[in-house]
């Protein structure tokens, strides 16, 4: 007796559609995820960044970037503006000193791979190198820490 072998083709044909509708949702899936990251990334270091160590300090930016950059730009009250940037590949290391209400963070890189630019200062416009960015922060958790560090991490590993 002769068997069609439609049946087999039908069920090869589901399967391999199935497998390929899950692996394209999986490709969606991980950009989302990588949003979400860079949200919360961006969150975290503007809701604990502390400001009111500065009285000086009239606006500031904070920012993790899509492509591994944290920049910060600070704005003072005489019109001085300092901004800092470092791609998280050269960091070799985040720490916190102090306590959950309050501390800094200290962003330390390979070698003097931190840029900081003033500008509109009385002294004059000035281009140096550092190798240590400190951030007061307020209201750091340990949970927060470690979600931030996780997240950092994460950009740090990625390739670009």
């Amino acid at each position: 007796m002769v068997k069609s072998v439609l049946p087999k083709i039908k069920k090869i044909a589901v399967i391999f559609f199935l497998v390929l509708a899950v692996s394209i949702s999986f490709c969606f899936r991980l950009g989302d995820d990588e949003q979400q990251m860079l949200a919360w990334g961006n969150k975290c270091l503007n809701q604990s960044f502390d400001s009111s160590t500065d009285t000086k300090l009239k606006k500031w930016e904070l920012e993790l970037t899509p492509d591994a950059f944290i920049r910060m730009r600070k704005t003072y009250q005489n019109g001085k503006q300092e901004y800092f940037s470092f791609h998280l590949h050269r960091m070799v290391d985040m720490n916190f000193l102090g306590t959950a209400d309050e501390g800094t963070l200290q962003f330390k890189t390979m070698a003097d791979d931190i840029i900081v630019q003033t500008s509109h200062d009385k002294k004059g416009d000035l281009d140096t190198l550092a190798t240590t960015l400190s951030i007061p922060v307020k209201n750091m958790q340990p949970e927060r820490l470690d979600s931030l560090r996780t997240i950092l991490e994460y950009f740090k590993s990625k390739e670009f």
